[in-house]
């Protein structure tokens, strides 16, 4: 069976830093940037090689639409 990957990807302009997907995420995927966005907040950073499974969880924590995109990839060994 393959194993299930995941990626995430943020929407500076749209994270507000609040830190609920960095919070919610079960594989400690998700970290908030040191930079700042043109908004001024800290926006959620996506850390690759941490097993990222694609479990979604993060999107659904988000309060801002769009903020976030998870991708799945379900033909990796």
């Amino acid at each position: 069976m393959a194993k299930r990957t995941g990626q995430v990807r943020v929407d500076d302009d749209r994270c507000k830093g609040c830190g609920l997907c960095v919070a919610a995420c079960p594989t400690h995927s998700l970290s908030l940037s040191g930079e700042l966005n043109r908004l001024g907040y800290h926006p959620a950073r996506f850390l690759e090689n941490t097993g990222c499974t694609g479990c979604g969880v993060c999107f659904y924590a988000c309060p801002e639409p769009a903020a976030l995109t998870v991708y799945l990839d379900r033909n990796v060994a």
